[in-house]
Parts: C-alpha cells; structure tokens; sequence
C-alpha cells in the first residue's frame, strides 16, 4: 500500500501506510505471533511493536516468532529510487534473535563462499580469499557496501586492492541477499547496518544456502554498557543460524519500487502488478509469484481502521482520501 506514495517525498506516510497495511493483513494469518523484530518498542510504535501478538491465534493455530520490516528503504520509496522491498519472516517460537543495539558490523555471502571467509579478517584477506575460492582474478569481485561515511576506509580498501563496489543508498536486505542470487554479479556485502535488516536477511539465506556473520556495533558508551549489561558478548560472532533458527522458517517479500532482486508495483490502466518471492526452509523450496490487481475490486485491509470501515478500495477516491488522512501517518 505504501507504493501510493511513491515520489511524495514523505518517509513518514511511507511507513505508516506500510505498518498499517501489514498490521492488518496479519490479523487473517492462522498463527500464535509474537513479533520479535518490528518497529520498536510498545511505546514507540503503535503496531508492529516487539511483543505484540499478531495472528488469529485459534486453538489449534502454530506458535511462531515474526520478525518483519514493512518497508526496507523509505526513503527509496519516498523518492522513487530503486531496492526498496517490504519483508517478513517467521520462525518456529524461540528460534529468531533479537540483537541489543541499533547497528551490527556485517559479512554476507553466497553458497560458494559460505564457511570461507572471516568478519575480523581484514577487507583486502577476504577478496583475495574470494577470488582464489571462485577461481577468478579479484578485479571480477564484486563487493556491496552501504554508501555511509562510517565506510569510507572498507570502500577504499576495496579500491585499493582492484576489486569492484556496488554502492547502494539503502535496502541493505536485498544487498545482502544478491550475494546469493547467481546473476545479480555481487560476491560480498560488508559494513554496518541495522540489525533488524540483518536478521530478516538471515531469514532468507536459511533457504539460499548462504551465510551471514554479524558483531554487534554499538553507537555510542551508553547502548555498549547497555549491552554488556544484558550479557551480551561485543566480540561474538553471530552466523546465520543463531540469527534465526529451527528447521522450519519462511521468508516472504514484496517489490515496492523497481529493484534487482524484486520488480517494484506498477499501476497500469486500473490495475496494480506485484513481484512476490517466498521461501521455505525445510524444503528449499523458492517461489516467485507475480500478481495482478484488479484495483476496482481489490480491497486492502487497514488495521487503525475499526468496525465495516477496515477495508479500503484505493480506486474509490472517497476511501483512498480517508487512507490519506489517517492521523497515523
């Protein structure tokens, strides 16, 4: 639903269109949620918050652990640039992680490199390790890293040493999850970023065969004793099944703008074309799901909407008005 706002420049809309929408959608899934990784605290977030019991919850239903990111780039949506993805993953109860601090320190790669490269080994061992392993020269290594300030001395590295970069301005889980996919060109995502992203990436390297090695990263004193605290280890390194877990784990995600691991939403004459991708763990089993919505019967439900109102049709201008002015965004 967030793609209504595609190029309004408003991150906040974008957000809270897609919270809403995905808090709503929620309630039909036959499952005892609890969302582990979301928007925050209880007190900082209306829905989506950690804790927060999403689901039916039926006798009978199963018991899971969500972790979910509405919208992974908000500001890719906010300005119509690409990569942006709406993602959620779910996992057996007690089977998905929550790190203590905003940021981790990342290491992702695909099949091939998986159990070959090391965190606390410097960027420049790590390509050359790569490019012996892959059996190609290291100027044919691609390297994905998040275009930070805080990544300056790893972008020169890689330079310095003749590998390629592929800067992206956010939507670090699809970076993360290219390493996997044969065609998208990219080796190695390395650098610091959030930590929900690196858990929702984990959901989908479980079925691709990948790995992801992660170190917490506080941002300051307070978040670090904060975390030591807790007893958390600072110089731990966390793979990808201790991210998230168990034999039975599904990794869903939605294109939201046009992106190299999704296509984004687009509105033709009436109707809206999605890209979906879904994964299954215990079988390895991926699918993608393109789909069409015919936009004068499709309805979306809203959950901040109460009573007969929770079901908009964004074709009828009087509904989609009433989206517009939801106070939540």
């Amino acid at each position: 639903m967030s793609s209504i706002y595609l190029g309004f420049g408003n991150k906040e809309k974008v957000d809270g269109a897609a919270v809403d929408a995905m808090r709503g959608m929620l309630d039909y899934i036959d499952i005892k949620g609890t969302v582990i990784i979301g928007e925050g605290e209880k007190d900082e977030a209306p829905m989506l918050y950690h804790g927060e019991k999403v689901g039916n919850w039926n006798d009978n239903s199963y018991e899971m652990d969500i972790a979910v990111d509405p919208i992974d780039g908000t500001r890719l949506v906010a300005y119509g640039l690409p990569n942006a993805i709406s993602v959620m993953v779910a996992a057996e109860k007690g089977k998905i992680l929550s790190l203590p601090t905003f940021y981790s320190s990342k290491l992702v790669v695909g099949p091939e490199l998986k159990g070959k490269l090391d965190i606390n080994s410097p960027i420049k061992e790590n390509i050359k390790v790569a490019a012996a392993v892959l059996g190609v020269p290291i100027s044919e290594i691609t390297v994905v890293i998040l275009n930070r300030d805080r990544h300056k001395n790893i972008i020169d590295d890689v330079r310095s040493i003749g590998a390629r970069i592929k800067l992206i301005g956010d939507g670090d889980i699809a970076g993360a999850i290219a390493t996997c996919m044969p065609d998208s060109g990219v080796n190695i995502y390395i650098g610091i970023g959030g930590s929900p992203e690196a858990i929702l990436a984990a959901g989908a390297l479980k079925t691709l065969d990948g790995e992801i090695q992660v170190k917490i990263w506080p941002r300051d004193e307070d978040e670090k004793l904060k975390a030591l605290g807790e007893g958390w280890d600072l110089n731990k390194v966390y793979f990808t099944d201790d991210l998230v877990g168990g034999e039975h784990v599904i990794f869903a995600a939605t294109g939201v703008t046009e992106g190299d691991f999704l296509s984004g939403v687009k509105f033709l004459k009436g109707k809206a074309i999605t890209e979906s991708i879904s994964m299954r763990s215990s079988s390895a089993t991926i699918r993608k799901i393109s789909t069409v919505h015919n936009l004068d019967t499709k309805t979306i439900r809203i959950k901040s909407l109460d009573g007969d109102e929770k079901f908009v049709n964004l074709n009828k201008s009087d509904e989609k008005q009433k989206l517009l002015n939801l106070k939540l965004f």
